[in-house]
Order: C-alpha cells, then structure tokens, then sequence
C-alpha cells in the first residue's frame, strides 16, 4: 500500500513598505528640487525616476501580492507605473524619440493624466485612513501634488500651482522617508521606535490588539 504524505511549505515574504516608500522618497525629493528652483532640467532625474520611482515601487507591488494586500499593491503598482509614465514623458519633451514625436506632444494630455491620477490619489486616500496615519497624510499631499500637476499643465495660475506642486512633492518625499525608517526599525527591533500612527477607524472597527500592531 503506497502512502503520499502532503506536505505544506509556507513561504514568509517580508513587508516591502520599507522599500516603497524608500522609492517614493527618493524621486520626489529629486523632482522636487527642479519644481522648487533648487536645480535645474529634467535629465538627472530620469534614473531616479525610472529605478526608485519605478522599479522600486513595482516590486514593492509584486511582493505586496504575496500578501494579499489590495491597497499596497494596487498604491505601489499604480505610482511605480506613473513614474515610468512620467520619466518617458520627459524623454519625449527632450526629443529623445524624435522630432516628429516631440512636434506632436500636447502638455495638455499630461494634464489629462494628472486628473486621472488626481481621481485614483483621492479613492486611495480613503483608504491610506485605515492604514495609518504617516501614511494617510502622503497621500493628502500625493493628492494636492496632482492638483498642482494638473492646474499648471493647463496654465492656470501657473506659479502657484506649480509652487504648490514642489512643496507638496518634498512634503511627501520627508515623510516617505520617515514611513520607510519606520517600517525598517519597528521591524527589525520588534518595537515601535518610531510611530506611525493609529488607523483612523472610521470604515473599519480594528480589534484592540490590531490596532497595536498598526502602529508597529
């Protein structure tokens, strides 16, 4: 008599947060530099837009599957892919595919797109508030990020909303970085060193002992 044994492997993923949003941070301190006057053209920014802003956050995204996170994955895949979106954009304005396609961009389309990621800003912004709170407020600031994008593309008070877009873009790079730092050290000391803030739990009642491990 042949017996089969079935045997289980569970493989452990670990939380890609750290990596995230460390991509995030990157590129929005770089391309913030240029909105804010501190440096200047778009060409230095390519690599970081197209390894931390991209690459980083689409593998963010690929392991947050794993979890069977939504909301990481969908976050991380949707800004990953805008990055590279918006890092071809700018190697078209430079001409590096041709003159015939330079000759033809409207940066009227690219406000277009802004609008479209303003909307998907503010439906995970709703979300990020059952996160936790460092989190939340990236996206506020993701959020006033595309109203500046999109206002500017169509010249609409041009110098303040492109002003308001390069605050917002540092604002978001500063607390990236923090909610990087975070998702690293609680991780690796098994504590909160530092605080991320509690779910808001408006949409979702947490149990006590979740809404400790929120903060971790």
């Amino acid at each position: 008599m042949n017996q089969h044994n079935q045997t289980s492997i569970k493989i452990t993923v670990a939380d890609p947060s750290a990596l995230g949003l460390f991509g995030l941070a990157m590129v929005t301190l770089v391309a913030s530099s240029q909105k804010l006057g501190w440096t200047e053209g778009t060409s230095l920014i390519l690599p970081w837009a197209f390894f931390l802003g991209g690459f980083a956050q689409l593998i963010a995204s690929f392991l947050d599957s794993k979890h069977n996170n939504v909301f990481g994955t969908t976050a991380f895949g949707g800004f990953g892919l805008f990055w590279l979106g918006v890092g071809t954009t700018w190697l078209i304005q430079m001409g590096a595919f041709g003159e015939n396609l330079l000759a033809n961009a409207d940066a009227k389309q690219l406000g277009i797109a802004f609008i479209g990621y303003l909307i998907f800003s503010v439906f995970m912004t709703i979300g990020a508030m059952e996160t936790h709170k460092v989190l939340f407020f990236i996206f506020v600031f993701i959020d006033l990020l595309f109203i500046g994008l999109s206002l500017s593309s169509f010249n609409i008070m041009y110098e303040f909303t492109h002003m308001l877009a390069g605050i917002s873009e540092l604002l978001i790079a500063l607390l990236s970085f923090y909610g990087s730092a975070a998702a690293v050290l609680n991780a690796h000391f098994g504590q909160v060193v530092l605080p991320v803030g509690k779910p808001f739990g408006i949409f979702k009642k947490q149990p006590k002992s979740e809404n400790k491990k929120a903060v971790a």
